[in-house]
Protein backbone atom coordinates (compact mmCIF):
# COMPACT_ATOMS: atom_id res chain seq x y z
CA UNK A 1 0.00 0.00 0.00
CA UNK A 2 1.33 3.40 -0.97
CA UNK A 3 1.36 6.46 1.26
CA UNK A 4 -1.52 8.87 0.70
CA UNK A 5 -0.15 11.84 -1.19
CA UNK A 6 -2.25 15.02 -1.12
CA UNK A 7 -1.23 15.79 -4.72
CA UNK A 8 -2.80 12.55 -5.98
CA UNK A 9 -5.73 12.22 -3.55
CA UNK A 10 -9.37 13.24 -3.74
CA UNK A 11 -11.77 13.57 -0.79
CA UNK A 12 -15.34 12.46 -1.55
CA UNK A 13 -18.30 13.21 0.73
CA UNK A 14 -21.21 10.87 0.04
CA UNK A 15 -24.76 12.00 0.83
CA UNK A 16 -24.33 13.73 4.20
CA UNK A 17 -27.78 15.30 3.94
CA UNK A 18 -30.33 16.72 6.36
CA UNK A 19 -32.94 13.95 6.32
CA UNK A 20 -30.38 11.17 6.29
CA UNK A 21 -28.44 12.82 9.12
CA UNK A 22 -31.63 13.05 11.20
CA UNK A 23 -32.04 9.27 10.91
CA UNK A 24 -28.52 8.50 12.17
CA UNK A 25 -27.70 7.90 15.84
CA UNK A 26 -26.78 11.37 17.22
CA UNK A 27 -23.34 10.37 18.58
CA UNK A 28 -22.42 8.78 15.24
CA UNK A 29 -23.57 11.85 13.35
CA UNK A 30 -21.64 14.19 15.66
CA UNK A 31 -18.48 12.13 15.14
CA UNK A 32 -19.01 11.97 11.37
CA UNK A 33 -19.67 15.72 11.10
CA UNK A 34 -16.63 16.68 13.19
CA UNK A 35 -14.30 14.36 11.30
CA UNK A 36 -15.64 15.25 7.85
CA UNK A 37 -15.27 18.96 8.71
CA UNK A 38 -11.69 18.33 9.86
CA UNK A 39 -10.89 16.44 6.65
CA UNK A 40 -12.39 19.29 4.61
CA UNK A 41 -10.26 21.85 6.42
CA UNK A 42 -7.09 19.80 6.02
CA UNK A 43 -7.98 19.22 2.35
CA UNK A 44 -8.15 23.01 1.96
CA UNK A 45 -4.76 23.51 3.61
CA UNK A 46 -3.06 20.75 1.61
CA UNK A 47 -4.83 21.43 -1.69
CA UNK A 48 -6.62 18.08 -1.87
CA UNK A 49 -9.53 18.27 -4.34
CA UNK A 50 -12.98 17.69 -2.83
CA UNK A 51 -16.21 16.41 -4.36
CA UNK A 52 -19.59 15.77 -2.75
CA UNK A 53 -22.73 13.91 -3.76
CA UNK A 54 -26.34 14.29 -2.68
CA UNK A 55 -28.84 11.45 -3.03
CA UNK A 56 -32.16 12.77 -4.36
CA UNK A 57 -31.89 16.17 -2.59
CA UNK A 58 -35.52 17.02 -3.35
CA UNK A 59 -36.57 14.27 -0.94
CA UNK A 60 -33.55 14.00 1.39
CA UNK A 61 -32.62 17.66 1.61
CA UNK A 62 -29.27 19.37 1.05
CA UNK A 63 -25.91 18.60 2.63
CA UNK A 64 -26.01 19.43 6.35
CA UNK A 65 -25.22 23.09 7.08
CA UNK A 66 -21.81 22.75 8.82
CA UNK A 67 -20.39 20.79 5.88
CA UNK A 68 -22.29 22.76 3.22
CA UNK A 69 -20.60 25.95 4.47
CA UNK A 70 -17.16 24.35 4.21
CA UNK A 71 -17.94 23.01 0.74
CA UNK A 72 -19.13 26.44 -0.38
CA UNK A 73 -15.93 28.03 0.95
CA UNK A 74 -13.99 25.51 -1.17
CA UNK A 75 -16.11 26.31 -4.23
CA UNK A 76 -17.57 22.79 -4.26
CA UNK A 77 -21.21 22.32 -5.26
CA UNK A 78 -22.59 18.87 -4.40
CA UNK A 79 -23.60 16.76 -7.38
CA UNK A 80 -27.09 15.31 -7.12
CA UNK A 81 -27.69 11.68 -7.96
CA UNK A 82 -30.31 8.96 -7.78
CA UNK A 83 -27.99 5.94 -7.98
CA UNK A 84 -26.74 4.50 -4.70
CA UNK A 85 -23.23 4.17 -6.17
CA UNK A 86 -22.03 7.75 -6.67
CA UNK A 87 -20.08 6.55 -9.72
CA UNK A 88 -23.42 5.78 -11.34
CA UNK A 89 -23.86 9.54 -11.81
CA UNK A 90 -21.92 10.51 -14.97
CA UNK A 91 -21.25 14.08 -13.78
CA UNK A 92 -19.56 12.78 -10.63
CA UNK A 93 -17.58 10.16 -12.54
CA UNK A 94 -16.46 12.85 -14.96
CA UNK A 95 -15.47 15.18 -12.09
CA UNK A 96 -13.39 12.40 -10.53
CA UNK A 97 -11.73 11.61 -13.87
CA UNK A 98 -10.95 15.32 -14.43
CA UNK A 99 -8.94 15.36 -11.20
CA UNK A 100 -7.10 12.07 -11.99
CA UNK A 101 -6.63 10.91 -8.40
CA UNK A 102 -4.66 7.83 -7.49
CA UNK A 103 -6.51 7.58 -4.17
CA UNK A 104 -10.04 8.53 -3.14
CA UNK A 105 -10.85 9.08 0.53
CA UNK A 106 -14.54 8.43 1.20
CA UNK A 107 -16.78 9.63 4.04
CA UNK A 108 -20.56 9.71 4.31
CA UNK A 109 -23.82 7.83 4.79
CA UNK A 110 -25.04 5.19 4.79
CA UNK A 111 -22.00 2.96 5.20
CA UNK A 112 -23.69 -0.24 4.02
CA UNK A 113 -25.46 1.33 1.02
CA UNK A 114 -24.08 4.39 -0.81
CA UNK A 115 -20.63 4.42 0.82
CA UNK A 116 -20.10 0.71 0.19
CA UNK A 117 -21.40 0.74 -3.38
CA UNK A 118 -19.30 3.81 -4.21
CA UNK A 119 -16.16 2.34 -2.62
CA UNK A 120 -16.67 -0.95 -4.45
CA UNK A 121 -16.99 0.79 -7.82
CA UNK A 122 -14.03 3.11 -7.25
CA UNK A 123 -11.89 0.07 -6.33
CA UNK A 124 -13.17 -1.81 -9.38
CA UNK A 125 -11.98 1.13 -11.50
CA UNK A 126 -8.47 0.70 -10.10
CA UNK A 127 -8.36 3.56 -7.61
CA UNK A 128 -6.93 3.18 -4.12
CA UNK A 129 -10.00 3.67 -1.91
CA UNK A 130 -9.77 4.67 1.76
CA UNK A 131 -13.05 4.59 3.70
CA UNK A 132 -12.84 6.72 6.84
CA UNK A 133 -14.45 4.58 9.57
CA UNK A 134 -14.93 7.48 11.98
CA UNK A 135 -16.51 9.63 9.24
CA UNK A 136 -19.22 7.22 8.07
CA UNK A 137 -22.55 6.25 9.64
CA UNK A 138 -25.59 4.04 9.21
CA UNK A 139 -28.90 4.08 11.03
CA UNK A 140 -27.87 0.91 12.86
CA UNK A 141 -24.35 0.20 14.14
CA UNK A 142 -24.61 -3.38 12.82
CA UNK A 143 -25.12 -2.02 9.30
CA UNK A 144 -22.19 0.37 9.72
CA UNK A 145 -19.94 -2.54 10.75
CA UNK A 146 -21.23 -4.69 7.88
CA UNK A 147 -20.69 -1.80 5.46
CA UNK A 148 -17.09 -1.31 6.59
CA UNK A 149 -16.44 -5.04 6.22
CA UNK A 150 -17.97 -5.01 2.73
CA UNK A 151 -15.80 -2.02 1.78
CA UNK A 152 -12.70 -3.93 2.91
CA UNK A 153 -13.80 -7.06 1.01
CA UNK A 154 -14.24 -4.89 -2.10
CA UNK A 155 -10.63 -3.73 -1.83
CA UNK A 156 -10.93 -0.51 0.16
CA UNK A 157 -8.67 0.36 3.06
CA UNK A 158 -10.72 1.03 6.20
CA UNK A 159 -8.96 3.87 7.96
CA UNK A 160 -9.47 6.78 10.37
CA UNK A 161 -9.47 10.56 10.07
CA UNK A 162 -6.13 11.01 11.81
CA UNK A 163 -4.51 8.22 9.80
CA UNK A 164 -5.49 9.98 6.56
CA UNK A 165 -4.34 13.39 7.82
CA UNK A 166 -0.95 12.28 9.08
CA UNK A 167 -0.36 10.13 6.00
CA UNK A 168 -1.06 13.21 3.87
CA UNK A 169 1.40 15.21 5.98
CA UNK A 170 4.18 12.63 5.83
CA UNK A 171 6.46 14.40 8.31
CA UNK A 172 6.52 16.74 11.29
CA UNK A 173 8.47 19.94 11.79
CA UNK A 174 6.92 22.03 9.03
CA UNK A 175 4.62 25.03 9.26
CA UNK A 176 1.91 22.97 7.56
CA UNK A 177 2.33 20.20 10.12
CA UNK A 178 2.03 22.70 12.98
CA UNK A 179 -1.14 24.25 11.50
CA UNK A 180 -2.77 20.89 10.87
CA UNK A 181 -1.65 19.46 14.20
CA UNK A 182 -3.42 22.34 16.00
CA UNK A 183 -6.62 21.50 14.11
CA UNK A 184 -6.36 17.82 15.03
CA UNK A 185 -5.61 18.58 18.66
CA UNK A 186 -8.48 21.05 18.81
CA UNK A 187 -10.87 18.53 17.20
CA UNK A 188 -9.92 15.82 19.70
CA UNK A 189 -10.81 18.10 22.59
CA UNK A 190 -14.27 18.79 21.18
Amino acid sequence: MDRLDPTSSLFLLVDIQERLAAAMPPPAMERLTANAALLLEVSRILGVPVLASEQYPKGLGPTIAPLAKKLEALGVAPIDKITFDACGEPRLTSAIADRSPRAVIVAGVETHVCVFQTARELARRGLAVHVVADAVASRAEDNRAIGLNLCACAGAVVTSTETVIFDWLGCAGTDTFRAVSKLVTGASRA
